[in-house]
């Protein structure tokens, strides 16, 4: 098997998480955050809807990590992006970190929005 390894070259990946706290490109930060390609920055929760409106148009989809496990996200909220043309997946916070890192790694226009574990 054949190993390679994977660079972000311009772009933020999320290097690790842990109760309460995110590791995004080797700078801890606590609580829920939003990442994009070119960085993190605290996000407010499901009340904090404009942030990420105001990113359609630079993605394609947004993650939503849900905290430990999977949860349904506002339903409002998903109509509102929906409507933006955001493409929103929603899936706990651990795998919403993976799967953003993966395809991050790929070049592809992504950002997640993470409740902490």
């Amino acid at each position: 098997m054949q190993l390679n390894e994977i660079t972000f070259s311009q772009a933020t990946p999320i290097d690790g998480y842990g109760p309460g706290f995110f590791r995004v490109g080797g700078q801890v930060m606590q609580g829920a955050i939003c990442v994009t390609v070119s960085g993190a920055n605290s996000w407010g929760g499901y009340a904090d809807q404009q942030v990420l409106l105001d990113m359609a148009g630079d993605i394609d989809v947004l993650f939503i990590g849900t905290g430990p496990e999977v949860a349904h996200m506002p339903a409002e909220l998903r109509t509102r992006l929906e409507a933006a043309g955001v493409g929103v997946e929603t899936m706990n916070s651990p795998a919403a970190c993976r799967t953003y890192n993966v395809l991050l790694s790929e070049g592809r226009r992504v950002a997640v929005a993470l409740l902490p574990v």
